[in-house]
This record gives structure tokens, C-alpha cells and sequence, in this order.
């Protein structure tokens, strides 16, 4: 391989990276039936999204503006511990361009 060659895809990864927008997606790790990590973070978060579910389906229409703020702050902490307590491993969208490169470029 030139260096021409090596030095265009260089220059192409590194604008990759610096330009594309930065959605990750998690990954899900993979249970083997045992009482590991997975099953415990489930657990703990089905009562969060049960009341979370609650809050969107009430009537809102009849509480007060101080009622509906604390709503509103209840449904943003109940988002930061889910958040907080999310287990999964994220990788930009750059990151996994340069990782298959480089399997490419390796392989």
C-alpha cells in the first residue's frame, strides 16, 4: 500500500470523526441465565417505568401549576436514575467507523 493511499484514508477517518454527529447506541449485554447484573438493573427500573407510566397516563388537567411542576421534577430524577443505573456500553458512531478501518486496513 502507497502512502498516498494510507495518508487519503487518514485524512477521511479523522473528517469522519470530527463531523459525524455523536448518536450512540447501546449494546445490550448478553445474559447467560445466571443472577448477574442484568437481572438486578431490570428489576430496579421496572418500578421506575411503572410510575412513569402512571404519570403519563393521569389527568393533569385538573392539578395545580405547583402539582404539575413537581410531576415534571419527579419524571426528570426518575430519568436521571434510570440514566445513572443503565448498565450498557455506548460507542459513538466515529468510533465504530475506525474500528472497522482498521479491520480492514489490519485484515
Amino acid at each position: 500500500m502507497n502512502v498516498k493511499r494510507f495518508l487519503r484514508i487518514a485524512v477521511v477517518a479523522g473528517m469522519i470523526t470530527v463531523t459525524a454527529p455523536a448518536i450512540a447506541s447501546p449494546i445490550e449485554a448478553v445474559s447467560d441465565g445466571t443472577n448477574g447484573p442484568g437481572k438486578e438493573g431490570q428489576t430496579a427500573v421496572q418500578p421506575l417505568l411503572q410510575r412513569l407510566y402512571e404519570i403519563k397516563d393521569m389527568d393533569k388537567s385538573h392539578l395545580t401549576r405547583s402539582e404539575k411542576r413537581d410531576l415534571r421534577n419527579e419524571v426528570k430524577s426518575i430519568k436521571k436514575e434510570m440514566k445513572a443505573r443503565s448498565q450498557g456500553v455506548y460507542l459513538s458512531v466515529g468510533a465504530i467507523i475506525i474500528i472497522v478501518l482498521l479491520l480492514i486496513l489490519l485484515l
